[in-house]
């Protein structure tokens, strides 16, 4: 078999055919391409209105202690600044036509980007887990005749299925949340707004303190750079002629604003709650609605959860092709590891205590601190270094092709920017020397960024020119 067929992987459908996905982690054929940049919008804005994102809007007023009019600039400025990274990674898509996690091997090397991959894996069954817990808590608030675990499995079903099915699935289902979920948050802030009313004085209640600012712009930027190692999984089938600015503005729009008025109500449920439950004050404040929000926003969960459940196989298939070169996955194959995977989020979901989950989560969100320096290699890699061109066959040689089985200075500087992020790093597990002084607030993401990018390019500087590039989309 040639190098560009290795690339492309199994013979496939065409792109009109019907039933699950054929394509795995290979690139997509030319004449396999699909799609329209606002299908980038529908599916980020679609799978961030859930409750999970509310949860997370909450914490700048609960954890945080703001005001609401404060916790709703760091909701803002965090997502536009977070969504920057996140969405320069969606043309990316359109270019190489390959997964997220398979172009890491562009810059580590295809040994060297296994422990990046692994985390990745690692870092999307939990969220799954603690996303399947989440919403089985919340749909039980109103569907009461189903026990709290027949929830769980019911979202981590719905999940499932729209994982085997695969990518086009994902995104109709998307398409269909972001009217129903839009619906459903405009309702909640036009009853809680305009029928029950909301107090200046309650609006007011809380401190403004400047680690709290930081802390909740912070979340907000972290959460959306925990998209980043799967955003070109879902562009990847799009024409190559599909404009970078066109994917990034769909992506960049879709996912702020999908995010941001969900944690703008988080920010609102929080003062009215005044340390109470969020989710139990949703519900009292929406309401005879609750019947239909609720269960909306919690099945906005298994939309998220089957993107990360999609991601999760497609990297755990990447991670056993770099083990066994010669294997080429199919759907079928791409089913079993997401059978394989589900199931394992469903025990670790079904089997935890709630502290347990609370400190699962904590593990999970210490993961994304690792996420970061390898944004910030790959961005730098892909904009500043290669400009874009690639040979993808190499991805997929056992040798790595001309990028080699190990890249010592991507290696490297992942691991210092590991390193230079420990002192700034602020959550429930650790709390560095530089956050302390800083009240708490966690700024590691951002000193990540910046150090990483920079001595990344430095350490590449004798580089740009050494390797010969083919064209992405060949």
């Amino acid at each position: 078999m040639t190098d560009a067929a290795t690339a492309r992987g199994p013979e496939s459908r065409g792109p009109e055919s019907r039933g699950p996905e054929a394509h795995t982690i290979y690139q997509i054929p030319l004449d396999q391409r699909h799609g329209r940049p606002r299908d980038l919008f529908t599916v980020w804005f679609g799978s961030n209105i859930m409750m999970l994102t509310i949860i997370t809007g909450a914490l700048a007023t609960t954890v945080f202690g703001l005001p609401f009019w404060p916790a709703l600039l760091s909701a803002v400025l965090g997502n536009m600044i977070g969504g920057l990274f996140m969405a320069l990674h969606a043309a990316q898509g359109p270019q190489l036509g390959v997964p997220q996690m398979v172009q890491t091997r562009g810059q580590f090397g295809s040994m060297g980007a296994m422990a990046v991959i692994c985390l990745v894996v690692v870092m999307y069954v939990g969220f799954f887990a603690s996303n399947l817990v989440l919403g089985g808590e919340s749909l039980h608030t109103v569907v009461t005749f189903l026990p709290e675990k027949a929830c769980v499995v019911l979202l981590g079903l719905v999940s499932l299925v729209a994982t085997i099915y695969g990518h086009d699935l994902i995104h109709a289902y998307t398409r269909l949340m972001t009217v129903v979920s839009g619906i459903a948050l405009a309702l909640c802030f036009v009853w809680i707004l305009c029928v029950n009313g909301v107090s200046s004085a309650t609006l007011s209640h809380g401190t403004f303190t400047m680690s709290g600012f930081l802390g909740g712009l912070s979340t907000a930027a972290l959460w959306q750079i925990a998209y980043a190692p799967y955003v070109s999984d879902y562009s990847r089938y799009l024409p190559p002629g599909t404009g970078s600015r066109q994917a990034f503005m769909a992506s960049y729009w879709g996912c702020v604003l999908g995010s941001v008025f969900p944690m703008i109500l988080g920010g609102l449920l929080g003062v009215i709650a005044g340390g109470g439950d969020v989710v139990a004050t949703l519900t009292t404040q929406v309401g005879p609605l609750a019947l239909f929000i609720v269960p909306v926003l919690s099945l906005g969960i298994a939309s998220t959860n089957a993107m990360n459940l999609y991601c999760g196989a497609l990297s755990a298939i990447t991670v056993v092709q770099t083990i066994i070169p010669s294997w080429k996955a199919t759907h079928v194959g791409r089913a079993g590891t997401a059978i394989v995977l589900a199931s394992l989020s469903l025990l670790i979901a079904l089997g935890a205590e709630a502290n347990f989950m609370e400190e699962y989560t904590n593990f999970i969100l210490l993961l994304l601190y690792v996420m970061v320096p390898w944004t910030a290699i790959n961005l730098a890699d892909f904009y500043l270094i290669r400009h874009g061109e690639y040979d993808v066959p190499s991805f997929f040689r056992a040798d790595g092709g001309i990028y080699g089985r190990y890249c010592w200075p991507a290696l490297i500087a992942y691991v210092f920017g590991i390193l230079i992020q420990i002192p700034f790093v602020s959550n429930g597990l650790y709390t560095g020397p530089v956050a302390n002084m800083l009240g708490g607030a966690d700024i590691s993401w951002i000193v990540g960024l910046i150090v990483v990018t920079v001595f990344y390019v430095w350490m590449m500087r004798n580089e740009r020119h050494a390797q010969p590039v083919m064209s992405g989309a060949d």
